[in-house]
């Protein structure tokens, strides 16, 4: 069994709806849900909007390979009405994100795929929830916990060095 993290954010409609429904989806489609972080508020990132976030980190147990976890967790996305992703760097509201974040401690960096998420270390509202939920797991590329990494984010220093 693979312990697979998955970042997880709403910004429309039912927030905590979305969330427990994703949650629901991804028990049934990907495999056995072992943690769930508490759900956070959050401001948008990386554009603006009017409408806050909830976002949330889970651990999936799974025996689903890397890129059929993807496929599983696009589709959950397909289901609950996202139409598109962000590309590009360019990001809007969306009633479901699901991110893989880690895969045990796999690194992987595929055109459809890259792990551990690359972006990961930047965002307080994935590293927030996932500390929460792993705190002693180690990035695989950096080798600091997710306690560490959340930590230096939170106090504003540079995790990781790009």
């Amino acid at each position: 069994m693979a312990k697979v993290y998955l970042g997880l954010g709403t910004n429309l409609g039912n927030k905590e709806q979305n969330l427990h429904f994703a949650v629901q989806k991804i028990e049934e489609q990907v495999g056995k849900i072992s943690s769930l972080s508490a759900f956070y508020v959050t401001a948008p990132w990386g554009f603006d909007s009017t409408n806050s976030f909830l976002n949330a980190a889970v651990c999936v147990e799974t025996l689903s390979l890397p890129m059929v976890v993807l496929r599983e967790t696009q589709q959950i996305e397909r289901e609950m009405g996202r139409t598109h992703k962000s590309a590009n760097g360019t990001y809007g509201d969306r009633i479901i994100d699901i991110d893989l974040l880690l895969y045990d401690n796999l690194i992987l960096n595929t055109e459809e795929l890259i792990l551990p998420h690359p972006l990961m270390a930047q965002r307080l509202f994935v590293m927030e929830p996932l500390a929460e939920i792993a705190s002693d797991v180690m990035h695989p590329v950096w080798h600091k916990s997710m306690k560490s990494l959340f930590q230096l984010l939170q106090s504003g220093e540079k995790a990781i060095v790009l």
